[in-house]
């Protein structure tokens, strides 16, 4: 199919292209409570193709077509046509493209890569189940996937290189029945086989979920000291991350230069220590990918980012990444969310704003920490900060979390942070 791809290229007189092969197995289970209910399988291989077109006066554009192994030669021929005749229409100022590369493929270790899926589909089955040994709070539904995938990656300019790599991620739903019905859906997505962190990520969901059901719409307008665990940890980090990349730096939408202390003067919390997660030994671009110090002491020390950006601004291409690690973490979980304090887990969607700095979502369950050290579970009213403020006074915790995208404190402690608050009915 390769050669078909290339051969139809020639064809059509396009000189600057990319290949991107993907081979993926996947094994897919679903649950209705304990009993698995649909077992399904999965072989997809298919061929992504980007093409570059060079616009005499204006720049270079691009645009990508999937491509499949059923599909003959002149519906191949007419897709590449096709999309190099759009790429005119979207043309860029001229940049050179990714340095080629050529390297042995990379195989990755691990018994997600290694094991046979329905193996390591067993292990994180039987890992998402033993928390669930209890009448009053279950896991209703569930839906697991383990994949693995090679990946291959030609271009024009001479790259060839490819890898393997391996990834589980899925959902479930836990419900509480009495003293009201309540569910709440979960996620998760790792890169290993993390049967420790998926067990206790269903037993805490077990112990919000009995909360939330027995929760009081108490919750006051006012500043607190907010606590935020788990994947909110990750998204507010996030802003560092995306503040950081050479795409928003490049379009203004960022005035961040290397070397500056972008979390600000007089910080009395702790000062970041930040840094990207290699994934995958390449990008989709083939642009080799390692590990990459991004904030050290709260200062900038790198931007980030796929070839045209980075050539752009004049720095090393250095691909995207997806994870984010945060070396910080100094206090006891027990000791950061003493009272008085709000520590809100579970959210109907909780995002940060890149551009404003500000993150927030409507609270699904609370735990409204006394001074003297009573807690009261809440629920209803919403969170509104803004990471610009509390940045000077961010507390980590000792303990850690994982997942595919963040690697760093389970929790941390944000002082002054507004919170609307409700009524009780």
């Amino acid at each position: 199919m390769i050669e078909k791809i290339r051969a139809a290229l020639k064809t059509c007189g396009i000189s600057l292209w990319r290949i991107n092969e993907t081979v993926e197995e996947t094994a897919e289970l679903f649950f209705v409570r304990r009993q698995l209910d649909t077992r399904r399988s999965k072989d997809v291989h298919k061929y992504e193709v980007t093409v570059f077109r060079d616009v005499e006066g204006v720049g270079r554009g691009f645009t990508s077509v999937l491509l499949t192994a059923s599909m003959e030669d002149g519906q191949i021929e007419k897709e590449l046509a096709d999309a190099y005749y759009a790429a005119q229409f979207a043309a860029n100022p001229p940049y050179a493209l990714t340095d080629p590369v050529q390297a042995p493929r990379k195989e990755k270790i691990g018994a997600l890569a290694q094991d046979p899926l329905a193996r390591s589909a067993g292990r994180m089955v039987r890992a998402l189940f033993a928390p669930d040994t209890s009448e009053d709070a279950f896991v209703n539904s569930a839906e697991l996937f383990v994949s693995r995938k090679l990946v291959h990656i030609l271009s024009s300019e001479g790259t060839d290189v490819s890898y393997t790599d391996a990834g589980v991620n899925g959902e479930f739903v836990v419900q509480c029945r009495e003293p009201e019905d309540v569910e709440i859906h979960n996620t998760f997505e790792y890169d290993e086989l993390e049967t420790g962190a998926l067990s206790a990520k269903v037993e805490e969901a077990l112990t919000f979920v009995r909360d939330r059901a027995r929760a009081q719409r108490i919750l006051r307008s006012g500043k607190y000291d907010l606590v935020l665990s788990g994947n909110a940890v990750g998204t507010v980090l996030s802003y560092y991350m995306q503040r950081s990349s050479a795409m928003a730096v490049y379009a203004k939408y960022s005035t961040w230069q290397r070397g500056e202390d972008v979390q600000g003067a007089d910080v009395r919390g702790e000062r970041l220590d930040l840094s990207l997660h290699a994934t995958v030994p390449y990008s989709v671009e083939g642009i080799p990918m390692e590990d990459l110090s991004l904030l050290r002491e709260g200062k900038l020390e790198a931007y980030h980012g796929p070839n045209r950006f980075s050539r752009y601004l004049g720095v090393k291409p250095t691909g995207s990444y997806r994870k984010l690690s945060c070396g910080n973490g100094t206090v006891p979980f027990e000791t950061l969310k003493k009272g008085p304090c709000l520590w809100a887990v579970t959210f109907s969607d909780f995002q940060m704003d890149a551009m404003s700095g500000h993150f927030g979502g409507e609270i699904r369950l609370a735990y409204l920490i006394a001074e003297d050290g009573s807690v009261t579970p809440v629920t209803g009213g919403s969170v509104n900060g803004s990471i610009l403020e509390a940045q000077r006074d961010m507390t980590f915790s000792e303990r850690r979390y994982v997942t595919s995208e963040y690697d760093g404190p389970y929790a941390v402690r944000l002082p002054g942070v507004s919170i609307a608050g409700t009524e009780a009915e």
